[in-house]
This record gives structure tokens, C-alpha cells and sequence, in this order.
């Protein structure tokens, strides 16, 4: 049964203009570097979530998980990070990454499952990066600026633990921080 919106575009088949609001909202979104401190509206983020799993995913798999990090855990990956940092890159830029993620003041983690077959895998993970763009612009769109992250430590053992996340059954897609922005690049 077809909805009204795609009959209406069927019959429709005139050229339409993109809307100016949605336009202006895909040029201007930008990676945040640097939040302010304080924390945007729960409802705000609920909404920017109900908007992410409008995206496009093959065969309505809906493979995307998400996870809102509470303080605990949040300072948990800080210290995992800080961890692998110290190793690879020294104490240094360590506590330099330390200082910046305290600051951050919103944590979502993003997974996608991993399915048995290989296309669909990569189907899925596409349909991931939809669902986090879609979340970007409609946060964007209410003032939050964000910044996904995709660096080693999303991909450690540890950080699946961190998460209660079974990596033979999940990929990280990203850990995404979230907040009004401290300086618009």
C-alpha cells in the first residue's frame, strides 16, 4: 500500500527546490573540537535519536545500537584512553586527550551488529553511518555541536567490555561526544 506522500510524488514529477532550512543545516554542520560545559536537554538528544533510525538500512535490518554513557563509564574510557595513549604517544598527549575529554560534556557510543554474511555486514555499517549522520544534523539543527570519533580506543578489547558490547556480535561505528559548542570552526 503506498503512503500519501509517495503518491502525491508520483503524480508530482515536477521538478521541487531543497528546502532552505534542511540546505543551510547540511553546509553549516560542523566537527566540534571544544564544548561548553554545559549539558544540552535530555529531551533534545531523545529527539535527535527518534530522528536516527529514520536512516536508510537494507532489508529494515535496523542494525544500529546506541549508548547513552553515564559519568562511570564515561570515565572509564578516559582512563583506557589515557592508557593506550601513554604507551603509543607518551604521558604528554595523554593527559593533554585527558583534559579535553573531561570536558566533553555529552558520550554516545554507536555499534552496528555484525552479520553472518559479508555484503550484508557492509550494508549494515553503511546503514550506521546514515543513522550517526542523521543524529549529527538534527543535533545540529537544535545548536549541538558534535564530533565522532573513531580512534584506537573504540576498537580496544577493553572498551568492549567497557561497554558490555560482545565484539564477535558488534562493531563500534563511532563513539560520538555531543554539546553546545565552545568555538565554531
Amino acid at each position: 500500500m503506498q503512503n500519501q506522500a509517495s503518491a502525491a510524488h508520483d503524480q508530482d514529477q515536477s521538478p521541487r527546490q531543497i528546502d532552505a532550512t534542511v540546505a543551510a543545516v547540511i553546509r553549516g554542520r560542523r566537527t566540534i573540537g571544544a564544548f561548553r560545559p554545559e549539558v544540552p536537554p535530555r529531551e533534545t538528544i531523545l529527539a535527535a535519536l527518534d530522528l536516527l533510525r529514520w536512516a536508510p538500512n537494507h532489508k529494515k535490518t535496523e542494525p544500529w545500537h546506541i549508548m547513552w554513557l553515564g559519568s562511570e563509564s564515561i570515565q572509564a574510557v578516559i582512563d583506557l584512553n589515557t592508557r593506550i595513549l601513554t604507551e603509543t604517544k607518551g604521558a604528554q598527549e595523554a593527559e593533554s586527550k585527558r583534559k579535553k575529554w573531561l570536558e566533553t560534556p555529552g558520550w554516545l557510543v554507536v555499534t552496528c551488529n555484525l552479520a553472518s554474511d559479508a555484503f550484508r555486514r557492509e550494508e549494515d555499517y553503511a546503514a550506521c553511518c546514515c543513522a550517526i549522520q542523521n543524529l549529527m544534523l538534527a543535533l545540529w539543527s537544535a545548536g549541538i555541536g558534535t564530533k565522532w570519533s573513531t580512534g584506537d580506543v573504540t576498537r580496544h578489547p577493553e572498551f568492549y567490555k567497557l561497554i558490555g558490547v560482545e565484539p564477535s556480535q558488534q562493531r563500534t561505528v563511532g563513539l560520538i561526544w555531543y554539546g553546545y559548542p565552545a568555538v565554531l570552526p
